[in-house]
């Protein structure tokens, strides 16, 4: 362990925009590095207990709608005594700069030194931001290992959906949060300020302590882990007595209660998603074997219909943005979906505010939900997931949905005006073939053929989206093997001719994918373990950033990595990646409780090779997966029997100064 340094930590934070906007100039997108967004929030620094920084380590144009930055950016803010500022990844063209002038990593807020801040949050949505993650730490003049920090460094800590497995960058952060932000934000905060106040006893080490003491934060210098002969882990254990076997996830279960992002950030420059987007229900209890969200996430917590309208209410009103968006792993579940989209496109009739439901189940979606989400004229775009071409593949992955069920929804998307959908699949998922694959093929052209029929018309489109399947931590498929890269290719070729084979439908058909070869070091990193690390350091030091970024990634550089690194550890880049992992062996994970019983978990595996098919536990009897009695908790759905408030139509909404016209 470190020893506590008496290094003092700064007082005050001086700007480094005179530096950098000499910089700007001479790089591409300047204005995401400007900041002054509406919705923006620059505090005294002075008047400041606790300070984060916090961070999506993607670009700007990625990074700045992120929702759970968002929220947890306005929760932190709303303190008085609390300061919270953005930071993001910045391209390669301004690192060298920066380097070659002296710049540290900054705020975009007020362009203040993240190395001055209490704390450094950083939240992963996928596990390829990690070598940005070191990018970030190694300009803000942190060093890259924890052990090596001192007091005048801020706590870095990792959150989001890839921290329930985040010993692959255990050597890099300082703590990690399972689940839900905006409760362990303020718990966190509460910690770090009472420890000031103390006059910081114990140094870095006792605030660690304090922290995983809540036995919700997860500190990894604080577990060891020992190895078997073979490579597999024997065991992960805490290396002092007064810290918890286990760490739980959080779970915020009164959404309603915590109704953000009241003020939406508007973007300066163009991003990904401009929109107001509002969280109708958090968690999903479908059971998509694959999926690593709908499991860690559970129960299901709805939010209700009147606060639903009071945000989206408050949030354009603010923003000025033009299109609502309805978030949540499948909206069109949420069991006042029909009410709640009625009662919106009544309220906002006439004005140029659309609505959209950015996942969409296929069996949930219908000519009453079309007719609602379109009532203005525009229709945004549609998206459909039925995941696997095959009705088996489908019921090995347990997502049940028919090709029948398919072709009736989207016709009726065409009935009602829209004349572009999109479909999304996934390939190298367990027992796949290529039949399985060629399905999606034949799916596809009877997609086109019925929508045709349907209306009468050619103009009819729709694009076919394959994603390589990755395994996830705390999900039935984490024991599963990986397909090769090469296998994974072979069979996009074969499904690419397939689908062109009949020329009259196949220029109806877009066709997008995403190669093996990133899908397998995703895999490597979302089931690694602390000897990974060495991998992402090596990738990292020889160029690795932006690596979920086709035209930044490269394969090679981590299969090199990756030989360079593991035979010392006596494994290599297969025994991660296509091995599969049996019942009884110790997963890197499993001491990070997320709810779910592993057990359970390895039953419903073992279902999916029968080609077993689970039902939702929101509508049937529980299936004892572990989560509410683990978690103390409930699912959580209406119908509450209201309407939506406010019910005054909008006839035009008044644009604040700067917002979006």
């Amino acid at each position: 362990m470190s020893v506590p340094s008496t290094t003092p930590r700064p007082v005050a934070a001086n700007s480094v925009w005179p530096q950098l906007e000499s910089l700007l100039p001479q790089v591409t997108k300047p204005i995401q590095y400007v900041g002054g967004e509406l919705g923006a929030v620059v505090k005294d620094w002075d008047a400041a207990t606790v300070r984060w920084a916090l961070m999506y380590p993607d670009a700007y144009e990625v990074g700045l709608p992120n929702q759970g930055v968002q929220i947890l950016y306005e929760v932190l803010n709303e303190l008085p005594d609390v300061l919270a500022e953005r930071t993001y990844a910045v391209w390669p063209d301004l690192e060298k700069l920066m380097r070659a002038h002296g710049v540290p990593q900054f705020t975009v807020d007020a362009h203040r030194p993240v190395r001055d801040f209490d704390l450094f949050g950083v939240s992963f949505a996928t596990e390829l931001g990690y070598t940005n993650l070191l990018t970030a730490i190694d300009l803000a003049g942190v060093p890259l290992l924890a052990a090596d920090r001192t007091d005048a460094d801020p706590v870095i800590v990792a959150g989001g959906h890839a921290a329930f497995n985040p010993e692959p960058i255990a050597d890099f952060v300082d703590a990690a949060v399972l689940g839900d932000g905006e409760e362990a934000v303020l718990e966190i905060t509460a910690i770090v300020r009472e420890w000031k106040a103390e006059g910081c006893p114990g140094g870095r080490d006792e605030l660690l302590l304090r922290l995983a003491r809540t036995e919700s934060v997860y500190v990894p210098r604080f577990y060891d882990v020992d190895y078997l002969p073979d490579g597999r882990i024997q065991r992960v254990v805490p290396n002092r007595a007064d810290v918890p076997f286990r760490v739980h996830k959080r779970t915020t279960m009164d959404l309603d209660a915590w109704p953000y992002p009241k003020k939406p950030l508007v973007p300066l420059a163009e991003t990904v998603h401009e929109r107001y987007a509002v969280e109708i229900f958090r968690g999903c209890t479908r059971g998509c074997r694959f999926c690593q969200a709908g499991m860690i996430t559970r129960p299901v917590r709805e939010r209700s219909i009147t606060t639903v309208g009071q945000m989206v209410q408050q949030g354009l009103e603010f923003s000025g943005f033009h299109e609502v968006g309805l978030l949540s792993l499948s909206s069109a579940d949420h069991s006042e979906i029909g009410d709640m989209c009625s009662g919106l496109a009544e309220q906002y009739q006439g004005t140029n505010v659309s609505l959209s439901l950015p996942s969409t189940r296929v069996d949930a979606f219908n000519i009453d939900l079309a007719q609602e989400l379109s009532r203005n004229g525009r229709r945004t775009g549609l998206t459909f997931a039925p995941e696997g071409g095959s009705e088996r593949i489908r019921k090995v992955i347990n997502k049940m949905v028919s090709k029948d069920d398919l072709i009736r929804t989207v016709v009726t998307a065409y009935t009602n005006g829209w004349r572009q959908v999109k479909l999304y699949f996934m390939c190298g998922l367990p027992t796949e073939t290529d039949e399985d694959v060629l399905e999606i093929a034949a799916m596809a052209h009877e997609v086109i053929k019925a929508g045709r029929a349907a209306t009468g018309s050619k103009d009819i489109r729709c694009t076919v989206s394959i994603g390589g399947f990755v395994p996830k931590p705390h999900t039935p498929f984490q024991w599963a093997s990986m397909e090769r890269p090469e296998v994974i290719d072979h069979r996009l070729k074969l499904l690419k001719q397939a689908i062109n084979a009949d020329r009259s439908l196949g220029r109806a058909i877009g066709y997008r994918y995403h190669d093996g070869e990133p899908s397998l070091i995703e895999g490597l990193l979302s089931r690694g373990d602390r000897r990974v690390g060495a991998v992402i350091r090596r990738v990292w030091e020889n160029g690795g950033r932006f690596d979920g970024w086709s035209e930044h990634f490269s394969y090679q550089r981590w299969v090199d990595a990756a030989t360079e690194v593991l035979p010392a550890f006596g494994v290599d880049l297969d025994w991660y990646t296509t091995r599969e992992r049996e019942e009884l062996e110790v997963l890197p994970w499993d001491h990070l409780d997320s709810g779910l019983d592993k057990d359970w978990l390895w039953q419903d595996w073992q279902d999916s090779l029968s080609e077993y098919e689970q039902d939702d536990c929101r509508w049937t009897p529980c299936f004892d997966c572990g989560v509410c009695p683990a978690m103390d908790t409930e699912i959580q759905i209406g119908p509450t029997g209201r309407k939506l408030l406010p019910l005054t139509p909008v006839n035009g909404l008044k644009l604040p100064a700067g917002a979006q016209q």
